[in-house]
């Protein structure tokens, strides 16, 4: 088609001339010529006008509008398409961000162009509507010119898809990381300088020593590594037990253990504090009996460092049982069988065959335990007391009265050097041995047994764990429900009134419940926000497994890259980068929205992996055959096979949007409040109650969700199930000894 791009420069006109150039706080049409009885206000103008009015460096953007239209009537092939159409994309979005990124609300943004060409008599704001349908219009035109010179088999979908991720990510991802870097480098003065990062990293509030010798507590930076190594080895011991326990024995009621995994993935993370406040504090019910039994005066040991590793360990252990349940069943029965026939015991079995194959899922729980112990806020704030950690810290030094950006910077590189620290060890940890069970050929084998006192211990220690989690969430519906939980338990709706209250005024039903701003604001970007994660990791997936591309190892890490920067860092870089030009964000409800897509994207980008890995490619190459593009193959043909990935990555974002706080505490607003937010508010009030019952009510709205996508997929899952049930009833039972076994 020779007029293939012609949209997509309309698209780049209309932002240009039409639209208004940058941010408009009062709203999409809010331009107009006349604003606050003021004539024509040029702040509000689109680019071409913005030029008449002083903005000079404008200018050039126009060029790489008008040379398309010269090549109109020509054809694809033809070299001058191609050439045209890349050197006007690439100029258009290279002076774009350029002349963004050089000239700024105050004028020249360097001192170098100041004294250079003197100082500027008007100013930029950050890029609005206009800049950004102009930006889109030239990376389409550049993605199309190079699928014109056969790129990627000259398919312009693709091209451009690619174009758009590689976009994308490296503005709200590699630019906020970035920003991090470079501002840890900045003194009091604004200038960059070595010193200013080396005396807030060798600060004794990082490293100190003095809880070594003293009642002082240690630095921060070793308080956090201390916690994080203790969650992480705490929460992988105890996943090891319950995966044991769910899969290598006859125990009961060990399909009520799955029930407990999704608990935590539904709970806001600061909830099992408070639960523990309400049992375990000063005050609590627990205490407080002991106290009188015992005659003894109540502590407060459940502030510090074992209120909050055991508040991570509650919260992060079902998490551990996810990654570690199929690595211990995937172990191959056939090699243990071998083991015992050798006459090797149960123990022995377990320690030197069964152990060592679950190294990768040990590695990984680990791995998660101690990157979500870095970046939990919500259970230090409610449980750190004097024990400060980097998260807490860094949300201080940049809302407190010191206002530290460059310390904060600091201690957030200290917090990823941390994580990626951890990823590293992991490798080395591993290595490149195999630890492949799970091929093409079938096994009959049953998993061999458990060693007695093996067995004896899992089980003393998961049943007591699961009977205290199970009170731990009693407590929290329990205490939305009382007046004032263990002063006075008389049964009220008092909580829920003041937080959900609902009324009828002249206009109508009226939403009087302190809470309900937050609820709908959280509930609106959630939604908003999980479409748009689900459906850029699908699209991700999809050039990942079904194309072949250059630098497509580095595309990958690009996309994965947020998941393992902890929750605590994407808050500070994203107030870093999208607070001044040429991306003005901050206390807007987009950059929660954007925060949520590239914080939650990695997952639907590996659902999506592990989904279209299972459908052949002669699918697609036979609807490429029959004519139809990439694009309608992609949702012809793909996507109807993705269903499950598709609303399991959806209800993910969805889930994760509502009870995110690690970042959405830095980026949170007045006109912008998320549940998670407001609910640390309460806490920090001492409005326990309120704050349990906004907790169950998010819990219950969150439950609702995923019950309504199982039943979507729950057909699909049932018969699953009764297939594995029926050829696990003619099998031998797990717990059972094999006549081999009895023998060894």
């Amino acid at each position: 088609m020779r007029t293939s791009f012609f949209p997509w420069l309309a698209m780049g006109w209309i932002g240009f001339a039409i639209l208004p150039w940058y941010v408009i706080e009062d709203g999409f049409w809010a331009f107009e010529w006349v604003v606050d009885g003021y004539p024509f206000d040029s702040d509000y103008a689109s680019a071409l006008v913005q030029i008449t009015l002083g903005k000079e460096w404008l200018l050039p953007l126009i060029f790489p509008l008008l040379a398309p239209l010269f090549i109109l009537k020509r054809i694809k092939s033809d070299p001058v398409y191609a050439q045209t159409l890349i050197i006007s994309g690439g100029f258009g979005l290279i002076y774009l961000l350029g002349q963004g990124f050089i000239v700024g609300i105050g004028g020249w943004e360097y001192n170098v162009l100041e004294n250079t060409f003197g100082a500027m008599e008007t100013r930029q704001f950050g890029m609005g509507y206009g800049a950004l349908l102009t930006a889109s219009a030239y990376l389409i035109l550049l993605t199309t010119g190079l699928a014109a010179t056969g790129y990627l088999r000259g398919d312009v979908f693709v091209t451009s898809a690619i174009g758009i991720v590689i976009a994308l990510v490296a503005t709200f991802v590699f630019l906020p990381v970035g920003k991090i870097l470079f501002s840890a480098f900045i003194d009091e003065n604004g200038l960059y300088a070595l010193s200013a990062f080396s005396d807030n990293f060798f600060s004794k509030k990082i490293w100190g020593l003095g809880c070594l010798s003293s009642s002082v507590s240690c630095g921060v930076g070793l308080n956090s590594l201390i916690l994080a190594i203790l969650t992480g080895t705490a929460t992988t011991l105890l996943g090891l037990a319950f995966a044991l326990v769910a899969t290598r024995t006859d125990f009961r009621w060990k399909k009520s253990l799955r029930v407990l995994t999704i608990l935590p993935i539904i709970t806001p993370p600061f909830v099992i504090g408070l639960a523990l406040i309400l049992l375990l504090g000063r005050s609590g019910s627990i205490t407080q009996f002991v106290s009188e039994l015992l005659n003894i005066e109540p502590g407060r040991w459940i502030y510090g460092l074992p209120g909050v590793w055991l508040a991570q360990t509650l919260s992060f252990t079902p998490i551990a049982f996810l990654v570690l349940i199929g690595v211990v069943e995937g172990v191959s029965p056939s090699m243990e069988e071998a083991s015992q026939t050798l006459g090797a015991s149960r123990w022995h079995t377990f320690k030197n065959v069964s152990l060592p194959l679950m190294r990768p899922g040990l590695a990984n729980a680990f791995l998660i335990g101690f990157i979500e112990s870095m970046a939990d806020f919500g259970n230090p704030m409610v449980l750190g007391g004097n024990y400060d950690v980097l998260s807490t810290e860094i949300f201080f030094a940049i809302v407190g009265a010191q206002n530290d950006q460059s310390r904060a910077a600091v201690l957030a590189i200290l917090l990823l050097t941390f994580t990626l620290s951890a990823f590293f060890a992991q490798r080395v940890w591993l290595g490149k041995k195999s630890y492949t069970t799970v091929v093409g050929k079938a096994e009959s084998g049953a998993h061999a047994g458990m060693n007695p006192l093996l067995r004896w211990v899992c089980l003393g220690v998961t049943i007591p764990w699961a009977a205290f989690t199970i009170v731990i969430y009693a407590t929290v519906l329990f205490g939305g429900f009382v007046v004032n939980w263990g002063r006075d338990n008389s049964f009220t709706l008092m909580h829920y009134a003041e937080g959900f209250s609902v009324g009828w005024g002249e206009n109508g039903l009226s939403w009087d419940g302190t809470a309900w701003d937050s609820f709908w604001t959280t509930i609106t970007i959630s939604a908003i926000a999980a479409p748009l994660t689900a459906g850029l990791g699908l699209l991700t997936s999809y050039l990942l497994v079904r194309q072949n591309f250059k630098g497509k190892s580095l595309f990958e890490f690009g996309t994965m890259l947020s998941f393992a920067i902890p929750g605590t860092v994407i808050g500070v870089s994203y107030i870093l980068a999208f607070n001044v030009p040429p991306f003005e964000l901050t206390g807007t409800a987009a950059i929660l929205v954007l925060c949520f897509m590239f914080r939650n994207m990695p997952v639907g980008v590996r659902g999506g992996i592990a989904a279209m890995s299972q459908l052949d490619k002669s699918l697609d190459e036979a609807s490429l055959t029959l004519g139809a593009n990439s694009l309608t193959t992609l949702r012809r043909v793909i996507l109807p096979l993705l269903r499950p990935a598709i609303v399991a990555a959806l209800v993910y974002s969805f889930v994760r949007a509502i009870t995110s706080v690690s970042a959405v505490i830095f980026l949170v607003s007045a006109d912008h409040n998320m549940a998670t937010s407001y609910i640390i508010g309460l806490v920090e009030n001492g409005e326990y109650g309120i704050a349990i019952a906004y907790s169950s009510v998010l819990i219950v709205v969150m439950l609702l969700a995923i019950i309504l996508v199982q039943k979507v997929i729950g057909e699909r899952k049932l018969r699953r199930k009764n297939r594995v049930e029926s050829i696990t009833e003619k099998s031998t039972p797990l717990t059972s000894s094999s006549p081999r076994e009895k023998q060894a």
